[in-house]
């Protein structure tokens, strides 16, 4: 670690310039806002460093080091890039308009590309994280923000693949429109993949937008399925599409918030970890009890349907 100290053109205000390896920064950030606790007019900013040179010596203490404990975003830093993703604005509302038209269209037509293609686009990642993260951290405002913007972005994919289906034929041979009415296990372990990824690659500052596509698969065409069949009047259909988007959300939800935990993301004092600790009992109580209820179901679905069949 290195520093320096340069005055400001203000009064009894100095800069103070850090520079840290990777990995260290989120002790140094927390000791410095203890010991600034109950000041005013302080302010601490991250920046990244792409490179420096020469390049730098190690020690073999500090590889060790490194290896043991492999780089990662501050709290800070993922608590900024999750309150950005989880807002509800016009560019959220218009990406899941976009999303949803060429997702149902693509559903409707039985166009894997159409579909792979929606979830491209569709800014779903960021609510998931940012519930999780709330519950984490105990910050009700982030829960309730994250929960309104995810609840908003699925209600928007239903309402619009519903208006769709008054305008498309229904095409009930489509295998992309009829294989999100399958509620299966597998789509359980997808969903439960999908979520812990996404955290854990927010948590190493590691590009997400693959794994945003993962959590898309989960909750885009699920929805517009709803939508469709509700238009065509295909309510036991409908019914098994919305439980499978019921449990992937819940699915996603509950390990990324396990992700979270595994990597120590936790308030940093032990008032508002108080908090955190009870938002995360609700918060995993409630989705683990979901996901008994709905494997429970697809269960019940399974041996429903071998009865039939026999």
């Amino acid at each position: 670690m290195d520093y320096y100290i340069l005055d400001t053109e203000l009064e009894n205000r100095k800069l103070i310039s850090v520079f840290v390896r990777e990995g260290a920064g989120q002790g140094l950030m927390d000791s410095v806002q203890a010991a600034l606790e109950g000041n005013t007019g302080w302010r601490i900013s991250v920046l990244p460093i792409e490179a420096t040179a020469p390049k730098l010596e190690e020690d073999d203490q500090a590889r060790k080091d490194e290896d043991q404990q492999p780089g990662t975003a501050t709290r800070e830093e993922i608590y900024s890039d999750v309150v950005t993703g989880a807002k509800f604005d016009q560019n959220f509302f218009i990406m899941v308009l976009l999303s949803t038209i060429v997702a149902t269209i693509g559903l409707n037509s039985d166009g894997v590309a159409a579909v792979i293609g929606a979830m491209v686009i569709a800014p779903l990642l960021g609510p998931v994280l940012g519930f999780s993260m709330g519950a984490a951290l105990g910050d009700f405002d982030l829960l309730r923000r994250a929960s309104l913007t995810l609840a908003a972005g699925i209600g928007t994919t239903l309402v619009f693949s519903l208006l769709l289906s008054f305008v498309l034929p229904i095409d009930l041979e489509s295998h992309e429109l009829m294989s999100r009415a399958e509620v299966r296990l597998d789509g359980l372990a997808l969903a439960m993949a999908a979520g812990g990824a996404a955290a854990l690659s927010l948590t190493r500052s590691e590009a997400s937008a693959l794994v945003g596509v993962m959590v898309a698969a989960a909750l885009l065409p699920p929805g517009a399925a709803v939508g469709l069949f509700i238009g065509a009047g295909e309510w036991p259909l409908a019914l098994r599409a919305g439980l499978l988007l019921s449990l992937n959300v819940a699915a996603l939800i509950l390990s990324a918030l396990i992700a979270f935990r595994l990597r120590k993301i936790r308030p940093r004092n032990w008032i508002e970890q108080r908090h955190a600790d009870r938002a995360i009992l609700i918060n995993a109580a409630l989705s683990a009890f979901f996901l008994v209820v709905a494997v429970f179901l697809i269960l019940y679905l399974d041996l429903g349907a071998k009865v039939s069949l026999g």
